[in-house]
């Protein structure tokens, strides 16, 4: 017996330009169509951390979520609804995204560790640091205009699904945190299923910071060059997921909404802890440690740029449901961690000290 929970076309749902996007409104039904069980099931609503905050029984066809589940319409982030048939979960989960619009984004002029290049360091969200020990920092916000709450202009509902990286090296899958960074994931999932990806090359590894750490492997860039993207910038999200080996960020350019392909993928949180804030972290791979090691190990042709001299491949990406949830434990896998064996450092060190 197999359930799944599909999107239902109806009143209420408004079409975006983004394809085949559902939206409902704030005051709207979340619908959904419930089939592939016989009689009855239950279903239940998640919160990002699988903590069940309610349950309902539902039998087949069209279902409005925020009817029996009145919780959704105060959710400030994702949640999941969990098909629950004999006491097991299957299908993948419904995500219910609120659709809020980002704070406006605090910035600074900052100094590199060199003591001679600047760049742009993100110090805050609408009224809030991200340190607010920093006392500089505290001074320049007493001298920003305050800003008004951000709106909620209803929700996006979809399945919970996977972006699989298969490599010249290996396979790599990948969970989307969209509790984190709803649109970021929505793109890089976007891109992976349209084949934006397929042979695209790894075309930078940083495997050793300037302290000797493992730091990061890049790539995205259709043009294999480091320059080039899909076409669009993407505006920043407030991720507060931490940069750790196996967890996936936008790689950019200075200003911090040039993000749009380009991925990068931390080999240790020691070195890459520092990014947190300053990128932003969207998914993590559940499978793959191998693969990315394997990748950071490579020969480097070009110290100062990170190109090397045999770069590895997406040979495909593809995308794929995300499995059941179950309640109070959530997926059935987990965030890979860094092998025993350490990636060698090949004499390459971080070119972007932040």
């Amino acid at each position: 017996m197999h359930a799944t929970l599909l999107l239902a076309s109806a009143a209420l749902v408004v079409a975006d330009l983004a394809p085949k996007a559902p939206f409902a409104r704030p005051d709207g039904a979340i619908l959904a169509t419930l089939s592939g069980v016989e009689g009855s099931c239950e279903l239940v609503l998640l919160d990002r951390d699988a903590k069940e905050l309610a349950r309902a029984t539902a039998t087949p066809g069209d279902i409005d979520l925020a009817g029996i589940f009145p919780a959704i319409r105060a959710a400030e982030r994702a949640v999941r609804v969990q098909a629950i048939v004999g006491g097991a979960p299957e299908g993948a989960p419904l995500l219910v995204v609120p659709l809020v619009s980002r704070a406006t984004i605090r910035t600074t002029t900052d100094t590199r560790p060199d003591g001679k290049t600047s760049f742009t360091r993100i110090i805050g969200w609408g009224d809030t640091l991200i340190d607010p020990s920093n006392t500089a920092h505290a001074k320049l916000a007493t001298a920003w205009p305050k800003t008004d709450p951000t709106p909620m202009s209803g929700f996006r509902v979809e399945r919970d699904r996977d972006v699989v990286f298969e490599t010249t090296a290996g396979r790599i899958r990948f969970a989307m945190r969209v509790d984190e960074a709803p649109n970021t994931a929505r793109n890089f999932v976007e891109l992976a299923a349209s084949g934006f990806y397929d042979g695209t090359m790894v075309h930078r590894i940083v495997p050793a910071d300037r302290n000797g750490v493992p730091f990061v492997i890049q790539g995205g860039d259709p043009t294999g060059t480091g320059d080039g993207g899909p076409g669009y910038d993407i505006a920043l999200e407030p991720s507060r997921l931490a940069h750790d080996f196996g967890v996936l960020s936008m790689a950019r350019n200075d200003w911090p909404d040039s993000a749009g392909s380009q991925w990068f993928i931390g080999l240790s949180r020691e070195a890459t802890a520092r990014l947190d804030g300053q990128y932003c972290a969207f998914g993590h791979a559940v499978e793959g440690s191998e693969a990315i090691v394997k990748i950071a190990s490579g020969e480097i042709a070009d110290p100062a740029t990170g190109r090397p001299v045999a770069p590895e491949t997406v040979t495909r990406a593809f995308v794929m449901d995300a499995p059941p949830w179950t309640p109070g434990k959530g997926r059935p896998d987990a965030r890979v961690t860094r092998p025993a064996t350490p990636a060698a450092t090949n004499g390459v060190k971080d070119v972007d000290d932040r």
